[in-house]
């Protein structure tokens, strides 16, 4: 299992439910065709290879949530955002994770 979470990302899902509670900044980093095709209420698409032109979006966001299809891009994302200075990012993994996490948490 480890050799997976290490390729795919490592998804806290105690990490992840406090930072849905705490109104995360939800970040999908599909493609665009990916995330019209379905997301996660109230994320929005920031693509994982258009990240590093767009960190302005991150600013002052106290808790962001990135997440794609299985949890490899959010993993890249996660890490391009911490080495850019931002802190408290957590991976959510599959898009359909974070849903589930976020219905629960209505």
């Amino acid at each position: 299992m480890g050799f997976f979470s290490n390729i795919f990302g490592n998804t806290d899902s105690n990490d992840l439910t406090k930072a849905i509670k705490n109104g995360a900044f939800l970040v999908d980093v599909r493609t665009g065709a990916e995330f019209s095709g379905g997301s996660v209420n109230g994320a929005i698409n920031i693509p994982v290879e258009s990240i590093p032109s767009e960190l302005v979006k991150f600013k002052g966001k106290k808790c962001i949530v990135v997440f794609c299809m299985s949890g490899g891009r959010s993993s890249q994302a996660k890490r391009i955002l911490e080495q850019n200075g931002f802190q408290n990012v957590v991976n959510g993994g599959s898009w359909r994770n974070v849903r589930e996490v976020v219905i629960r948490n209505l």
